[in-house]
């Protein structure tokens, strides 16, 4: 029975009384098998290649620079007195924030019962490893000395007095990433098992065959194997929703703890879980518009889908743009001199041009999601989602970079300034995480076949329905 919408691929006219459907076309069981199997069977396109090379390169990059990190000392990066806290911490945040999308869109919306989540979910949950992996490079680097990056960990040791500080908010930070990580990787893992098991029956050559199997662990699709993988799923689904919340808030307390003017603010928490879940559905979004139709599945990653989205990115960019205003008033109410400097330097001091910068990506144009054109338009949401991640780039460089530039004590002033270590570093961390994801694209499932069917099996029972 076809599922067609009066707009062919366009399902995102409201209809009242009718839920548009989230799987189009003719589609049936057999059709989304095939739809997302050919994109890990088939040979890989040109496009495919050219980018895994530039992102290999990239990545290779950064490795280098690591390297020559461990070889010659933190002085290679630009981070000098005052600013001690430079590029690295400003890449770990945004990288960590950038994960939050995914264990929103998996969990928080599974547990709420949204099936639009369906086709946009595995996705979403291989962009939280991979920006997590991303993430977790920079602090291990960032400690000085990076061989002795294991003091963090609170492993038994004759030399109790070398236990971490557990007061530090930067060990909380050890805890609170590893335990997202572990729990996004799981249930990334378990979500993905129905489908390799997919894979495992389709292959054809003896190694994929094998590993595919030994992933699947031993899935056979009886009705027994539905039970117990739905409730361990709803376990880790409850388990990793307060994820979404603890993590960034933890990573949060890292300024919000200190007593640096621009810092030492309540406000943090909130604020940095609306822009982590900002950030993250605008990297969603910027992956998912082009491989819709690099790999022919606008079928089954609709418009609807997308437009969701955006109407998300429009809530939480309200959001953080209410926390920029919070900012300021609370500086101004609470009459605390180096307070109200520290926000009229950012707008004002020499590194106006960022604070704009972030105001105007952040802010202003997610707005243009207030028109249904825009929230249907992929090339325009697609350029939007940059933009908001180079806004969310420059959010942190701003609260770490300028709150640190401008001490107590004019004499202590200084203008931060990257070097290229700095900027090479960033671009191999982008060219890390889209090696992953290519290799993700090509060796896994990118849609999860499983609960895109069973979104289908209720569409059929409606629309047969209403037939009669």
């Amino acid at each position: 029975m076809s599922l067609a919408v009066p707009n062919g691929l366009d399902n995102s006219v409201e209809r009242p009384g009718t839920r548009a459907p989230l799987v189009l076309g003719d589609s049936s069981y057999h059709s989304i098998t095939e739809a997302v199997c050919k994109v890990a069977e088939t040979p890989p396109s040109k496009l495919w290649v050219f980018s895994f090379i530039v992102a290999v390169h990239l990545a290779t990059m950064l490795g280098l620079c690591i390297a020559y990190l461990f070889y010659t000392g933190v002085g290679v990066w630009g981070n000098r007195n005052p600013v001690f806290w430079g590029w690295p911490i400003v890449n770990f945040v945004f990288w960590v924030g950038i994960g939050h999308a995914g264990t929103l869109i998996s969990a928080i919306l599974y547990l709420f019962r949204q099936e639009w989540r369906t086709s946009i979910n595995r996705t979403a949950e291989a962009m939280t490893i991979f920006a997590v992996v991303c993430a977790g490079t920079f602090p291990g680097i960032h400690v000085g000395r990076a061989w002795l990056a294991f003091w963090l960990a609170p492993y038994p040791s004759l030399n109790l007095w070398m236990w971490p500080q557990f007061r530090s908010p930067l060990l909380w930070d050890v805890f609170a990433v590893s335990t997202y990580a572990t729990v996004s990787l799981l249930f990334w893992y378990m979500g993905m098992v129905p489908d390799l098991a997919t894979f495992r029956d389709r292959s054809k050559h003896p190694l994929r065959r094998a590993a595919y199997g030994v992933l699947s662990l031993g899935w056979s699709g009886s009705s027994r194997h539905w039970m117990r993988y739905e409730k361990a799923y709803a376990l880790l689904a409850a388990f990793a929703a307060p994820l979404v919340l603890s993590v960034h808030t933890i990573v949060s307390f890292d300024f919000a703890v200190s007593q640096v003017p621009g810092w030492h603010t309540t406000i943090f928490p909130p604020y940095f879980v609306a822009g982590a879940i900002f950030s993250g559905f605008a990297m969603v979004i910027t992956l998912m518009v082009p491989a819709r139709t690099i790999f022919n599945i606008e079928k089954l990653i609709t418009i609807r889908h997308l437009e969701n989205m955006c109407k998300i990115i429009l809530t939480t960019g309200m959001i953080v743009g209410l926390a920029y205003g919070t900012e300021f008033f609370i500086a101004w109410y609470g009459q605390v001199t180096e307070e109200k400097f520290a926000f009229i330097n950012r707008a004002f001091g020499p590194y106006w041009w960022a604070y704009w910068t972030m105001i105007s990506c952040n802010v202003i144009s997610p707005n243009i999601f207030w028109w249904k054109k825009a929230r249907t338009t992929p090339w325009i949401m697609f350029v939007v989602s940059i933009f908001v991640n180079i806004g969310m780039w420059f959010e942190r460089f701003v609260i770490t970079i300028t709150s640190l530039s401008r001490d107590y004590l004019p004499s202590a002033w200084a203008y931060f300034e990257p070097t290229w270590v700095d900027w090479a570093m960033l671009i191999g961390s982008f060219g890390l995480f889209f090696t992953l994801f290519l290799l993700f694209c090509r060796l896994m499932p990118i849609i999860n076949m499983a609960e895109t069917k069973a979104t289908l099996a209720k569409e059929l029972h409606m629309a047969h329905k209403d037939a009669h």
